[in-house]
């Protein structure tokens, strides 16, 4: 081999050699990364405001769980906050409607809210497009005076139907109205409560309920035709009533995965009063000595069959049979009810 390549391959080993031992005294030289723990954020310390611990939109009727005291600085603290221990009782906030909108996190003030009695409550308690209508009730319409704002209720219409015949009326009850929020019993709007913090059910004679321009007609119309008495419903009612509404399209679910836009639409579906759809038991539902149907009305000795809610032939009453016609008859088919009117001819 050449002498002059060998010294080439000789010089570049010791350069290599060289530089390999330069990076690793390098390397050695610096000292490990060591993590240090962040300080800890001063803990906030101050005077304690009210703030609310969710989104409360306007018509927001507060409950203990709404609102929280929480530390907040001295500096930014203004007149209209509720401070905690500054003569103020927690108590005197609950049952307030919310007049402003409060973000979640943001402190109540007393310009946010109205208090019973105060000039636009009950304005403010109800929500867009909504009415509010009084119905008369006792202990046992109202289910023993333990239905209080904020619940909600279905509403059951009893009535007599007489019609035009003999025998006695019709007896029927029918929930004519589902899912009304109620706004206050007598003309209170919050829950009444003892010293030590329990609720007092005392009874009322009037409750105001929430309900659409259409369903308040309703209402009216059906304090005139028979009684009215409240059925409470269970909050896990909500679900069914979701689903239900989901399928049947009045509720649309909204595109992709936002939460903010399901909580809105289970806010809608809670919220929404339910007419139609109703469901109803006569007299023979509870006992058979009861009508089924409407009584008919007697034409020339015969029974003509009046409107009926269940399959009675003739629309007559249990035991009751027509007079045999005497003269001349005319069969008379209304559907799969066939009837005999005597038309004249000797007797």
């Amino acid at each position: 081999m050449d002498a002059r390549k060998i010294i080439l391959l000789v010089g570049a080993l010791i350069v290599a050699a060289i530089t390999a031992v330069m990076a690793r005294s390098l390397f050695v030289g610096q000292s490990a990364p060591v993590a240090t723990a962040q300080p800890a954020p001063p803990v906030q310390t101050g005077p304690k405001v009210m703030v609310a611990t969710k989104a409360l939109p306007v018509g927001t009727i507060i409950s203990p769980d709404m609102v929280k005291f929480q530390p907040w600085p001295e500096e930014l603290i203004e007149n209209a906050y509720f401070v905690e221990g500054d003569k103020f009782d927690p108590k005197a906030v609950m049952g307030t409607v919310v007049r402003f909108a409060v973000p979640a996190g943001q402190p109540v003030t007393q310009g946010n809210l109205v208090k019973p009695g105060d000039r636009g409550f009950l304005a403010a308690a109800l929500g867009a497009g909504m009415r509010a209508v009084t119905v008369p009730v006792n202990a046992q319409s109202a289910v023993a005076g333990f239905v209080f704002p904020g619940d909600r209720v279905d509403l059951i219409l009893t009535q007599s139907v007489s019609g035009g015949g003999d025998g006695p009326p019709l007896k029927a009850s029918e929930t004519v109205l589902r899912n009304l929020r109620v706004l206050a019993t007598d003309q209170r709007a919050d829950k009444q409560t003892d010293d030590k913090g329990n609720t007092v059910v005392t009874p009322y004679a009037t409750v105001t309920l929430e309900v659409t321009p259409r369903i308040a007609e309703k209402i009216s119309v059906a304090q005139q035709v028979g009684s009215l008495s409240l059925s409470l419903r269970s909050i896990a009612d909500n679900a069914a009533d979701l689903e239900e509404a989901i399928a049947s399209g009045e509720v649309s679910v909204p595109d992709g995965n936002d939460p903010n836009a399901e909580k809105a639409m289970l806010a809608r579906v809670a919220a929404r009063p339910i007419e139609g759809k109703s469901s109803y038991s006569t007299g023979a539902d509870v006992s058979r000595f009861q009508r089924a149907t409407v009584p008919g009305r007697s034409a020339g000795g015969a029974t003509i069959a009046g409107p009926q809610l269940a399959s009675a032939p003739g629309g007559n009453y249990p035991g009751a049979t027509a007079p045999k016609p005497k003269g001349p008859v005319v069969r008379v088919a209304r559907g799969t009810n066939v009837t005999e009117v005597e038309i004249g001819g000797k007797n």
